[in-house]
């Protein structure tokens, strides 16, 4: 990101309608090679990148039980993904659906372990610890207006999720080891 840029504490105006229709796109399932991969930097203002945010936003809010998805979960190799944990059970903080570009770590404090699934890996779950309060700063597509969000619980877990998707990292990645690997119970 440029270090120029002015950061904001908060999404704003910015709305998922500013990026226009998304197409609904197939997601792709490990082991498919993109899935692990990092993902290039993107120029958020790139009308590619808009539409890709856009697309990403759609096909999460055709999927069921999705919260969060990222740019190689639907086979583009960029570090883009899309965000909505509204409704959720296990929500504390909100922002709503949202969208961020080139998105990176700045805090993670307060470790705790908890079950996650992915839509790129059907049929398992698994138990990651990741931090429960997290500082994030990224780009939001079609402005490019840098963001440092400050959230905690599940949407801080969704947000580690798919940063690490667009490092080229999946949960199972992420977990203690094989005994932390579950075959998943409910279908979505």
């Amino acid at each position: 990101m440029d270090p120029q840029t002015e950061t904001y504490a908060d999404l704003g105006d910015w709305t998922p309608e500013t990026l226009g229709d998304g197409r609904v796109l197939p997601v792709v399932s490990a082991p498919d090679t993109v899935l692990s991969r990092a993902g290039a930097e993107v120029d958020p203002t790139a009308e590619e990148t808009v539409q890709l945010a856009a697309d990403l936003i759609a096909t999460m809010r055709v999927s069921p039980g999705c919260v969060g998805l990222a740019a190689p979960q639907v086979g583009v190799g960029a570090q883009v993904f899309a965000v909505d944990v509204t409704g959720h059970a296990k929500t504390v903080t909100v922002h709503g659906t949202f969208a961020l570009c080139n998105a990176r770590v700045v805090e993670a404090t307060r470790w705790k372990m908890g079950r996650e699934g992915c839509m790129s890996v059907p049929d398992l779950t698994g138990d990651v610890k990741r931090a429960s309060r997290l500082v994030v700063e990224g780009a939001l597509p079609g402005s490019g207006k840098v963001v440092r969000l400050v959230t905690d619980g599940f949407e801080a877990r969704a947000l580690q999720h798919e940063i690490d998707h667009c490092a080229g990292l999946l949960f199972l990645d992420r977990v203690a080891g094989a005994h932390a690997i579950y075959q998943r119970k409910v279908y979505l």
